[in-house]
């Protein structure tokens, strides 16, 4: 049974704990998930002027608005005030900065009745982040930008928290995406040719929770969480941000979901900095979720490109 709390439990280790046990929880908006949806909603108004980056996709040839989310995303991405705010938002919600990491939010973006659902704006399929060499105690955050509906947003298929879904995830290495796949997204424009984890069976997508937040209004899961888009048949583009945040304590002490069925290698713990001094994570708390494919390959972190 999947419980959903709404701005508790009140105690960090008990939210984190109940989210580990396959449980959601939302949180009213906080005034710095409001500045960030700001600064998304001012970046892509300026990117798609004169439109309202909502209808925009009705007004470019998608290879140009491709494009154009391949210029604001990854500004978006790398903007020092996304970091700095994130750090409030995890003060704001009750979390210790000081025990929390987090990594890049990301600004995402799901395109109305197809019209573009590969690459920069991909329509994930239902899918644990933890097949992506996620670690089991990361939570996600997640909320939208602008308003969102029923039809435009998340999918949670929590009969699969504790059940295994038959995947691919062991031909998954996060370091082997980091070199080869991670930085072609704005190129893939029609076909997504990226090998990802995917379920190798059917998967049942009801019953399904679709939780639908105020603009700001965050939802936390963990990164166990069977979910995946909601196909938009809304009539215009769904935008959100999205980040992940672990605790060094709960890794230090093992402590996070069960793993039922990832079997993908690499660590994305690497890319984690300190809410209060952007530090990363120790080497001895990463070597904890290691594993030998580290010699393998160059790319442990992600750089992105530069001119």
């Amino acid at each position: 049974m999947t419980n959903i709390f709404v701005d508790g439990p009140a105690s960090e280790c008990a939210r984190r704990a109940a989210l580990y046990r396959g449980d959601l929880v939302i949180h009213s908006p906080k005034p710095s998930a409001l500045a960030l949806a700001e600064l998304a909603r001012d970046a892509l108004e300026e990117a798609f002027a004169p439109y309202d980056p909502r209808e925009a996709q009705y007004h470019f040839d998608v290879d140009d608005y491709a494009a154009i989310l391949g210029r604001v995303k990854p500004a978006f991405i790398h903007d020092p005030r996304c970091k700095s705010l994130i750090a409030s938002l995890m003060a704001e919600i009750g979390e210790d900065p000081d025990q929390t990491y987090f990594d890049v939010p990301r600004l995402r973006s799901a395109t109305a009745k197809g019209y573009l659902t590969t690459g920069i704006a991909y329509a994930f399929h239902p899918h644990r982040d933890t097949w992506y060499s996620a670690p089991l105690a990361q939570v996600n955050w997640w909320f939208p930008v602008y308003d969102i509906e029923p039809d435009n947003g998340l999918a949670f298929h929590p009969r699969y928290f504790d059940r295994p879904v038959r995947n691919s995830s062991a031909t998954y290495n996060y370091y082997r995406w980091n070199a080869q796949s991670r930085g072609t997204a704005a190129s893939m424009v029609g076909t997504d040719t990226r090998e990802q984890p995917k379920p190798l069976d059917d998967v049942e997508l009801d019953p399904q929770i679709r939780v639908i937040a105020p603009v700001g209004g965050l939802l936390s899961f963990s990164g166990n969480q069977l979910h995946s888009s909601v196909p938009n048949t809304s009539p215009v583009t769904r935008f959100s941000i999205d980040f992940r945040t672990v605790s060094i304590t709960d890794l230090a002490d093992r402590i996070g979901a069960v793993n039922v069925d990832c079997a993908c290698t690499g660590t994305t713990l690497r890319d984690f900095v300190r809410c209060t001094t952007l530090e990363p994570l120790p080497d001895d708390i990463v070597a904890l979720y290691d594993d030998d494919s580290s010699k393998e390959y160059a790319t442990l972190v992600y750089e992105p490109a530069t001119d």
